[in-house]
C-alpha cells in the first residue's frame, strides 16, 4: 500500500533530495493532507527537528488531530515519542535514538525504527552521519521491539531514479513477521504494486508531489483478480463502518474517485462512470479508500449526503437499523428547520434550557446508579449479584436498576447530541475525539476533583 508523505520545513510542505538539496515547495501541509488522507495513514516528517534546526510542533500536532498520522523527525527521548502516541499519532517513527533499550519502552505495535540506509550503512541525525551499523543487521536487532521499519534508500531519495530491490528483499527477510514500509526511488505505480507483492509498503512523496505518479493510480496499484478483467467489488460504507451498498470500481472510477474525493463507480448497465448523486443530488464525500487482505476488493468509507444511498431513496440498500447517526442527523435537521412543537429545535434555540435540561439529566443518571448501592455489592453493568445477603429476589432488583440506569443514560445521551449539534458536530466528530483519546498511551487518573474544582 501507499503511504504519503509530508515532509516539514518552516511550517511548510518540501521535498528535499538526498536530505540536503531543496528541490521544491509542496505547499499548505493541510491541504495535502486533505488529498493524501483518501489513501489511509499519511506519514509527517519534522525535518527541522530532525536536523536540530527547530521544530513544527504546533502543525503537526493539528496534522494528526485531522487523520491517521504516523510522526517522525527528532524524536530522541522517551517522554516525547509517548507525547506524540498521546497526541494521536498512530505510530512514532524513531531514527538516531532507535536501540533495544529505547524501542522497548514504548508500545510495540505504535513504533516504527527508521533505518535509513546509505550503500547498505545506516546513517543518523537528518542522514547526515555515517554509523558503522550494517542495514540488514540493524533490522535483525531492532525486530522483536518494534511494530514496523521504515527503511529509506538515501541515495535514490527524491530522485526519482528507481531503488535496489535486493536490498529491500534481504530486509524483508531480516525482519521477519515484521512490516517493512520502503522510501527512496519509487517513483510509480508499478513499483508500489512490486513492493506490495513483497509484502512491503510504499513511503512516496516526490513522485507525488511532481505528479509522476497519481494517488489514484498508486492506491490501485496492488489490486489483482479483477472481474472481467476490469472490474472490483467495492462494499460502500458510510463513516460508523456500516455497509450501506455494493457496487463496482475499474481503475478509472477508482483514479477520478481519488482525485475528485467523491463517490464514484463504475456502471456495467451503461459501461461508463457513474458519480453518484450526480442527478438525484444524494451525492457522497469519499472520505478513505481500503482494499482487503486479498487485494481483490474495495472499501468505500463515505459522508453520504441527501436522500441515500439507494436509489429507493433509502439510507441504504438492505434494511437499516436505528444508529447514533441517525438521531445525530435527525436532531441537526431539526434544529435547522425547526418544525413548530419540536422540542429539540427548542432546546438547541435556547442554550439556558439546553444546560438545564443537561445538569438535570445528569443528577439524575447519578441517583440511579447510587439507588441501592448501601444493600449490597453490585456487578459490572450494574446488576446485583443474587447471592449477596441483601438480594432476595434473585436479581430482579438488579435487572430493575440497571434498566433505571440504561433509562436515565439514554436521556443524558440524547441531550450530549443535542449540545453537540448547537455547536455543528454531530456523532462523527465525537467518535473521531474518542478514536483520538484511545491512542494515548498515557491515561488521566481517575479521581474525583474538590466541589468546585473545574478542570484545569
Amino acid at each position: 500500500m501507499i503511504i504519503p508523505s509530508i515532509d516539514l520545513m518552516d511550517g511548510r510542505a518540501v521535498q528535499l533530495r538526498q536530505g540536503k538539496e531543496f528541490v521544491l515547495d509542496g505547499g499548505d501541509p493541510f491541504e495535502r493532507l486533505d488529498e493524501f488522507s483518501v489513501a489511509g495513514e499519511v506519514a509527517v516528517v519534522d525535518l527541522d527537528a530532525a536536523m536540530g534546526k527547530g521544530s513544527n510542533t504546533a502543525t503537526i500536532r493539528e496534522l494528526v488531530r485531522r487523520a491517521p498520522c504516523r510522526v517522525g523527525g527528532g524524536i530522541r527521548d522517551v517522554d516525547s515519542a509517548l507525547a506524540w502516541l498521546d497526541a494521536g499519532a498512530t505510530h512514532v517513527v524513531i531514527g538516531t535514538a532507535a536501540s533495544v533499550e529505547f524501542c522497548s519502552q514504548l508500545p510495540r505495535d505504535r513504533v516504527i525504527a527508521a533505518v535509513d540506509a546509505e550503500g547498505g550503512t545506516v546513517v543518523v541525525e537528518g542522514w547526515q552521519t555515517k554509523t558503522e551499523h550494517g542495514v540488514i543487521d540493524r533490522i535483525a536487532e531492532l525486530a522483536p521491539f518494534v511494530g514496523g521499519f521504515l527503511l529509506t534508500q538515501v541515495e535514490y531519495e527524491g530522485g526519482m531514479s528507481g531503488w535496489n530491490e535486493d536490498l529491500v528483499a534481504e530486509a524483508v527477510e531480516a525482519a521477519g513477521s515484521v512490516r517493512i514500509t520502503a522510501a527512496g526511488g519509487i517513483t510509480s505505480a508499478e513499483d508500489v504494486a512490486r513492493l506490495d507483492h513483497l509484502g512491503v509498503d510504499a513511503q512516496v512523496g516526490m513522485a507525488l508531489y511532481t505528479n509522476r505518479m497519481s494517488l489514484g493510480e498508486a492506491v490501485g496499484a496492488p489490486l489483482v483478480k479483477a472481474i472481467d478483467g476490469r472490474l472490483w467489488p467495492t462494499v460502500v460504507c458510510e463513516e460508523e463502518g456500516h455497509a450501506i451498498g455494493l457496487v463496482w470500481s475499474t481503475r478509472e472510477s477508482l483514479e477520478a474517485a481519488v482525485r475528485e474525493r467523491r463517490g464514484i463507480y463504475w456502471s456495467r448497465s451503461r459501461d461508463s462512470l457513474w458519480i453518484k448523486g450526480e442527478t438525484s443530488g444524494a451525492t457522497q464525500e469519499l472520505i478513505r479508500v481500503e482494499l482487503d487482505c486479498d487485494r481483490d476488493a474495495l472499501r468505500f468509507i463515505v459522508r453520504q449526503h441527501g436522500s441515500g444511498f439507494c436509489h429507493t431513496g433509502t439510507p441504504g440498500c438492505w434494511p437499516t437499523s436505528f444508529t447514533l447517526s441517525a438521531l445525530s442527523d435527525l436532531i441537526d435537521q431539526r434544529g435547522r428547520e425547526a418544525p413548530e412543537g419540536s422540542g429539540t429545535a427548542k432546546l438547541m434555540g435556547d442554550p439556558e434550557l439546553l444546560a438545564s435540561k443537561l445538569r438535570e439529566e445528569t443528577e439524575e443518571l447519578i441517583q440511579a446508579l447510587q439507588a441501592d448501592l448501601p444493600k449490597g455489592g453490585v456487578l459490572e453493568g450494574g446488576v446485583r449479584d443474587a447471592n449477596d445477603a441483601g438480594s432476595t429476589d434473585d436479581g430482579a432488583t438488579g435487572t430493575a436498576s440497571a434498566n433505571h440506569v440504561i433509562h436515565e443514560a439514554a436521556d443524558l445521551l440524547y441531550f450530549t447530541l443535542v449540545a453537540a449539534a448547537s455547536r455543528g458536530a454531530g456523532v462523527e466528530a465525537l467518535r473521531s475525539e474518542l478514536a483520538q483519546r484511545n491512542l494515548r498511551v498515557r491515561r488521566r487518573p481517575m479521581k474525583a476533583k474538590p466541589d468546585g474544582e473545574g478542570d484545569q
